[in-house]
């Protein structure tokens, strides 16, 4: 891990400092140093404090001077005002990590935020890594480390176990190693982050990755500090097999800048970061409840690649409850086959063996029919997941034998599928199940999400190479927001297409354009200033003859005058007006944390009020642009619903992609850009407006 060593130092040190230590085990200086001791930690512990010749039985120092080695690691616990001096005086040291418990710094103000900056550039001069300030810090189960004031702990020490946790917020990230201890799991690593002054979460996400212990990474996020950094951890994760569950928080909308572009309104800020951590691979969660069911059953590091579910039930009711749950969550629940049916209606007539497979209470009478029904749905239905519903019955110590019996044969057959109970009754007696290997829910519905969240996984690991990511070229812009003609002949060096069309500046132009192209026409005006055209009703559709261009000229000119006087007019523009295929939106909105953002969707009420849209960090390939395009819930009507020819998909996918190279190259003064309507044809994709948005300035290289 030499890579991250000084963060190895922090999480794994063989000796710790702790400056301001305290012999009180309830106070901020005392706890880490009772929870070390408790845990027997196997590392040195080297308190300092200058009115104490001991702390906690252990041998107190009056400076970090006097300490008799240089700590791997040290534990700041004291007042803000005494914070430089001290990494002063660990940097001369040599020490090359502090956990800075302190709090006053950027929380509390301009004030703060000076202080902190002042102490991470004492901290970068010594070569120091820091952690907070004002974090709850972290602790490694594996090797009784616990450099936290956390008061979690005080109920009980965590689980060591394949699970960690990387979290901006000190108390939840101990809420949910606390969580995942009450639940019985091992999660061995506890990471928290605070101010991120040096240290951000995304490099807490880099140590698990790296780290051999952890195997299932959960992390909270309130704001994302460094976005690359966060993005190359995910991918890394991803590459190691390790599940990232993300839980975060702050899902605010965008602000009112939104309203001036149909691509911003369609953008905000949480839809951005789920789309993109899902991009990169991360499980984007609401609650903390689903991420421990998931950890749970990631935890056990089987991933099948098939994404379907079979139910085996002892209640026809239990089955379509869960059934309804996996088909919200989008989990298939694939009919049995024929044969498989028959053989099963064989061995007991009244059974349901469709899916869910009821084979009623009968089968507490008689366990091998558990058995059969499970052998079933994974060798013959061939499911990645067979959740049995056996409720209080399997609490059972009475049955518990017996179905334990029936079970492990089928563990040991399908090692690469997950076998899941729905059980209630006495933990010793559901223990054994788990320990043979098979997962245990108390609740159906909860079952059925974590399993699909697994099987995700497992399938998309399955699905092979991703795309490659484009190198975009840098992309010239104008000084200014351009009209629209201007914006589409950008868009046409980029290889977007538009119908023909040409800007006019005369009526009589505008007849000899329309009769070079043929009628119908359309006509518009053109202006960088009116950015919404036809709510003002200077777009003229259905132009059939050169009175009509004449009379349509005249009209969108005073349009115009009346209703935005202020707008600087460039002419008119004339553009064929192509009719069929369907209606799409394409887009870029400039996102704060991630950059230029794409979004699809369907034109019209899809976009407005389903909000029926796919997301995507730019640049991306026309592989990535087709599995957006056919992520919306209205992908069918492209695909040629209802016996209308399907629109060319290829053709938009290419559009998408390119538009997603113009605006990773363009730099950071591309605000926007607007396609809307972009029209798909059965042979043909054709942005028929356009708009971008351009920050003010001089750009020649596009960044």
């Amino acid at each position: 891990m030499s890579s991250l060593s000084h963060i190895d130092g922090l999480v794994a040190p063989g000796s710790v400092a702790v400056i301001g230590a305290s012999d009180d085990v309830t106070r901020i200086g005392g706890r880490p140093i009772a929870a070390m001791l408790k845990a027997g930690y196997q590392g040195r512990i080297l308190p300092v404090n200058p009115n104490r010749d001991t702390v906690q039985g252990l041998a107190c120092y009056k400076s970090v001077a006097d300490l008799p080695e240089t700590p791997d690691a040290a534990l700041i616990a004291v007042p803000a005002r005494m914070v430089a001096e001290t990494i002063e005086a660990l940097g001369r040291r040599g020490c090359k990590a502090a956990t800075l418990f302190s709090a006053g710094f950027a929380e509390v103000g301009a004030d703060g935020e000076a202080a902190q900056r002042e102490i991470v550039a004492l901290a970068r001069a010594h070569g120091i890594r820091l952690l907070g300030p004002n974090t709850l810090g972290v602790y490694n189960a594996d090797i009784g480390y616990y450099g936290t004031f956390s008061s979690s702990i005080d109920t009980g020490l965590p689980r060591p176990g394949n699970i960690g946790i990387a979290s901006q917020s000190g108390a939840f990230g101990a809420h949910l190693g606390a969580l995942a201890r009450d639940r019985g799991l091992g999660c061995s690593v506890l990471i928290t982050t605070g101010n991120e002054a040096d240290i951000t979460v995304a490099e807490a996400i880099r140590w698990m990755v790296e780290s051999e212990g952890t195997d299932v990474i959960c992390t909270y996020m309130e704001a994302i500090n460094d976005a690359p950094a966060l993005l190359e951890a995910l991918d890394a994760a991803r590459a190691a097999g390790k599940p990232v569950l993300a839980l975060k928080s702050g899902r605010s909308a965008v602000g009112a800048r939104a309203a001036a572009s149909h691509t911003a309104s369609l953008t905000g800020d949480a839809v951005v970061a789920d789309a993109v951590l899902s991009a990169h691979g991360a499980i984007v969660l609401r609650d903390p409840e689903t991420m421990m069911d998931i950890a749970y059953a990631a935890s056990r590091k089987v991933f099948p690649t098939e994404h379907s579910l079979g139910i085996v039930t002892i209640s026809g009711g239990a089955g379509i409850v869960a059934s309804d749950e996996a088909e919200r969550v989008g989990l298939p629940m694939p009919a049995m086959p024929e044969a498989a049916q028959a053989m099963l209606k064989a061995a007991l007539p009244y059974a349901s063996p469709v899916n869910p497979l009821d084979c009623t209470a009968q089968a507490l009478n008689d366990p091998s029919l558990l058995e059969l029904f499970t052998r079933s749905g994974l060798e013959d239905g061939g499911y990645g997941a067979v959740l049995c519903f056996f409720t209080y019955v399997a609490g059972s110590r009475a049955m518990s034998d017996a179905i334990l019996a029936a079970m492990k044969p089928l563990r040991a057959a399908f090692p690469d599928r997950i076998i899941a109970f729905c059980a209630l009754g006495e933990q010793e007696v559901l223990q054994r199940y788990d320990d043979a290997g098979i997962l245990v829910f108390s609740d159906p519905c909860r079952a059925v999400r974590a399993l699909d969240a697994i099987l995700r996984i497992g399938a998309a690991r399955a699905g092979g190479e991703r795309e490659a990511l484009p190198q975009p070229l840098p992309v010239a812009l104008p000084a200014a927001t351009p009209d629209e003609a201007a914006a589409k002949t950008l868009l046409a060096e980029a290889g977007i297409a538009a119908a023909p069309e040409r800007a006019t500046e005369s009526a009589e132009e505008a007849v000899a354009a329309a009769e070079a192209f043929g009628y119908p026409v359309v006509m518009k005006v053109l202006s960088p200033d009116i950015l919404h055209k036809s709510d003002i009703g200077a777009v003229k559709l259905d132009i059939l003859d050169a009175d009509g261009v004449r009379r349509a000229y005249d009209e969108i000119l005073s349009a115009a005058a009346d209703h935005a006087p202020d707008a600087k007019v460039t002419g008119i523009l004339v553009a064929r007006q192509l009719s069929g295929g369907v209606e799409c939106l394409m887009g870029i909105n400039r996102d704060p944390t991630f950059g230029p953002i794409a979004v699809f969707g369907l034109g019209g009420i899809f976009v407005e009020v389903l909000n029926d849209v796919a997301l995507r960090a730019c640049p991306f390939g026309p592989e990535t642009a087709r599995d957006m395009i056919l992520s919306i819930k209205s992908a069918a009507i492209l695909q040629g619903a209802r016996g209308q020819a399907p629109a060319d998909i290829d053709a938009l996918a290419g559009m998408l992609s390119r538009l997603s190279m113009f605006a990773a190259g363009a730099g950071e003064r591309l605000v926007s850009i607007d396609l809307n309507p972009v029209l798909a044809m059965p042979d043909g994709a054709y942005a028929l407006d356009a708009v971008i948005e351009i920050a003010a300035g001089e750009d020649v290289h596009g960044h």
